[in-house]
């Protein structure tokens, strides 16, 4: 790697490395005392009387600031009690809950005691639960709710490897029991715990959601995640820095990513954290908090903007799509040169007043930036929403990379990447287009894995990512695929299902998306309807209203689909387009095991459990 100094966030290819690699030197120097309480402590110290969290009042649309100093305060009173109940530095404390802040207090508190949380998602399965606290050797579990604890305390009798553990609920008055238990704790005992922490030491396994095979702990250490989130706090000084910053977490903080900007507002010398649990409520509490940032899964801007689309109908639609086109026109002319055109910019302007102010209302008014990762986002979403004057910032990480590795920046951003490496990051092609990884966040190990451990890494030390990608002359990289998604028909090409995948999800009508054909003849689809868009794209089409079963067999519907996949076809060659495809009675969900709690597609079970449906587009297609 050079060594030489470049401008900050720059990212470099080594006069002595191929072009197919790139690196950003650290903007701020890591040491070993960089922790989660030291995190915590440095925040309280520069800036101890300004806030850090707001709260929901109980009652009303309004929220209550917390400063730093206070907040910790809380989190050492937790972290006390913690110790009270005899847990040793190094040990395992499951959270299980929905996005709150009772969720980033224990988050904390656990780190100030000197314990690995163990996040388990709030929608995982008894059996799933009970993998993942077996494996990482849970002591004490904190749930959120009654139905929660039933399901972990039956675990304590079912699983004899789970007869010691220890189910407190927050519904029942966790947290307060926890402050009454350490208050005989000596405030000197935490601090010779925290004192103890280095950044090597865990902080956190983090098991991967996985959309095959059993999941895998990702050890993460704190230097992992702190050595990050200040390197990247100084990479993105425009909105981590600013005069205000806010953000309101609705990502699962059992998600890698929602952790990290949990952590990245921490780190921010200004930045205000707020928790919202049910995105049934996203659009109120988005109006109340009123961000600067926010953070969200591809899947979410896909709905905003379907839904803008199927609520407008008649003249109100025309409207609506001869804006976006304008948007998308505007931000592409932003990166030509000499910027857009005179008459492009009067027609944004219009636009600005009649559609773009109120998609921004939406988002809570103040809104500059959006950050999107955890899946692609496509190119047409991130030019439509920068030209209606939020600009998205599309990253790319995994759970091994404690999130982000590359990102687009308000100074160097283009659309249709993930950005360029973050500071201390080095990302490397191989020779077959698999990205591979070297960095401050990258795991050291997976739990009790050996054999996945050795698996993960090249023997050179590069973390395997089983995506595919590929730079620009300047080191953006654009991820192409996965590597075992990658369709090769009968007749031998080669097709990567995401384009495709990304493009037909555009569509109001369209949920989820499951490119196939391995082996097959030709490209083929199963596609799912969006339930909650459906009965307005009807409204909006003068077609009476229907449940999705009926308007998966539903003829006019399936006109409306057609249309849709000749439109993502343009973007692929004859070979690699789709050429058959079915509607699906239901959509993939978490719940029936076919999305992941990051709403990835679990391929694997999808193509078992819809084979005939597979097989039977290909008896048509052939006949």
């Amino acid at each position: 790697m050079s060594t030489a100094p470049i401008s900050p966030g720059r990212p470099t290819s080594p006069d002595s490395a191929p072009a197919h690699e790139f690196s950003a030197p650290l903007l701020v120097p890591t040491r070993a005392g960089m922790t989660g309480p030291w995190a915590l402590a440095e925040r309280a110290r520069r800036n101890p009387d300004g806030a850090l969290i707001a709260r929901k009042a109980s009652l009303g649309r309004s929220w209550r600031d917390m400063s730093a100093t206070a907040f910790r305060t809380q989190v050492r009173e937790v972290a006390a009690g913690l110790v009270a109940r005899g847990l040793m530095p190094g040990d395992a404390v499951g959270i299980m809950a929905r996005t709150s802040y009772e969720w980033t207090l224990l988050d904390f508190a656990a780190w100030e005691a000197g314990l690995v949380v163990v996040p388990v998602y709030e929608t995982s399965s008894a059996e799933q639960a009970r993998w993942i606290l077996t494996d990482a050797g849970v002591r004490l579990v904190v749930v959120e709710d009654a139905t929660m604890e039933t399901m972990l305390t039956s675990l304590t009798g079912t699983a004899p490897e789970l007869a010691d553990l220890h189910v407190l609920s927050i519904a029942r008055g966790a947290l307060t029991d926890l402050v009454m238990d350490g208050k005989d704790i000596d405030a000197a005992d935490l601090d010779r715990r925290t004192a103890r922490l280095t950044s090597a030491d865990p902080a956190t396994i983090v098991y991967t959601s996985g959309t095959t095979g059993r999941p895998k702990g990702a050890e993460l250490t704190h230097g992992n995640l702190i050595h990050l989130a200040v390197n990247a706090c100084a990479h993105l000084p425009e909105f981590l820095q600013a005069e205000q910053v806010r953000t309101l977490l609705f990502l699962p903080l059992a998600h890698v990513l929602g952790r990290f900007i949990e952590l990245l507002v921490v780190c921010s010398p200004r930045g205000v954290l707020g928790h919202t649990p049910d995105v049934k409520n996203l659009v109120t509490d988005l109006s109340t908090f009123r961000p600067t940032f926010v953070t969200a899964v591809p899947r979410i801007f896909e709905k905003i903007y379907n839904a803008a689309d199927a609520r407008s109908t008649g003249p109100k639609q025309k409207i609506f799509r001869m804006a976006a086109e304008t948007a998308i026109a505007y931000s592409r002319a932003l990166d030509a040169p000499g910027g857009p055109r005179r008459t492009l910019r009067a027609e944004r302007a219009i636009f600005d007043r009649l559609v773009f102010s109120a998609l921004r209302d939406l988002l809570g008014g103040r809104v500059t930036h959006v950050i999107s990762g955890g899946g692609p986002l496509g190119e047409r979403l991130g030019h439509f929403y920068r030209g209606a004057g939020v600009t998205v910032l599309e990253g790319y990480g995994l759970t091994e990379t404690s999130a982000p590795c590359t990102v687009n920046r308000p100074a160097a951003t283009l659309i249709g990447t993930v950005g360029q490496p973050l500071p201390g990051t080095a990302v490397r092609l191989d020779d077959d287009g698999e990205i591979l990884l070297k960095g401050i966040g990258v795991l050291g190990r997976y739990r009790n894995n050996p054999e996945a451990t050795a698996e993960a890494f090249t023997p050179d030390g590069w973390l395997r990512t089983g995506d595919l990608g590929s730079f620009t002359a300047e080191g953006f990289l654009r991820i192409t695929g996965r590597k075992k998604e990658i369709i090769v028909t009968a007749g031998g090409k080669n097709v990567a299902p995401a384009a495709l995948e990304d493009r037909l999800r555009s569509h109001p009508l369209v949920s989820q998306v499951l490119v196939v054909g391995d082996a097959r003849p030709c490209v083929g689809a199963l596609i799912t309807l969006d339930a909650e868009m459906l009965s307005g794209w009807l409204a909006g089409h003068g077609l009476e209203d229907m449940d999705p079963v009926e308007a998966a067999r539903d003829p006019r519907v399936r006109s409306a689909l057609e249309r849709a996949v000749s439109r993502a076809n343009r973007a692929v060659s004859r070979a690699e387009s789709i050429r058959t495809f079915t509607v699906l009675p239901g959509d993939f969900t978490v719940a029936n095991g076919l999305l992941t709690p990051s709403l990835k597609v679990r391929r694997a079970q999808a193509l078992d459990r819809f084979a005939d449906q597979i097989d039977a587009l290909y008896t048509r297609a052939i006949s």
